[in-house]
């Protein structure tokens, strides 16, 4: 497969903040704004691999300035490294005062998507190399970060087969000493 550069796969959408989106304070809701990254980080992974995508993982998501409404908030994502079937997707959210012209990055994160074919089983991904300053950074990093995925999803299924899918509130069930 031929490599693709990551801005091939940039990918932007901007969103106005209306009250249905937000809470009692008037934020976003940040399960919203996370539903607005795994959008982009799809279409992003789709862009790339030009095969359909899931996702597999998304890494901390850390809310860094609140989303008020009647503010746009504005998404970036683009590939930043390729495994054999997976892609790390950058993503990062500013949210933007369109009366005032102030602009403040809201939060960061990087999500994993998974090609997949017809048949739902993973596909191959074309390699992908960065070309600016910013996207060499974001691609040294990626090798060190899919290696704490990895442990990070080997402890999480442990921590599901430990507590498993029974009703926590029922005793006769619970117990897995």
């Amino acid at each position: 497969m031929e490599a693709k550069p990551c801005i091939q796969s940039l990918t932007v959408k901007n969103s106005f903040v209306l009250p249905p989106d937000t809470n009692g304070h008037g934020t976003l809701f940040g399960g919203q704004l996370m539903r607005y990254m795994d959008d982009v980080a799809a279409i992003a992974g789709t862009r790339h691999a030009r095969t359909p995508v899931v996702t597999a993982s998304t890494d901390s998501v850390d809310f860094l300035a609140p989303v008020h409404e009647g503010s746009t908030i504005c998404l970036e994502a683009f590939v930043t490294w390729t495994s054999t079937t997976s892609m790390e997707v950058f993503v990062k959210a500013i949210t933007e005062n369109l009366l005032t012209g102030e602009r403040t990055v809201c939060t960061t994160a990087f999500l994993t998507m998974v090609a997949v074919g017809e048949d739902g089983v993973p596909v191959e991904v074309p390699p992908v190399y960065p070309e600016s300053s910013e996207e060499k950074w974001l691609n040294a990093g990626a090798s060190e970060r899919a290696d704490y995925r990895k442990k990070r999803r080997k402890e999480s299924k442990m921590l599901a087969e430990r507590f498993g899918a029974d009703f926590p509130w029922d005793p006769t069930h619970n117990h897995k000493d």
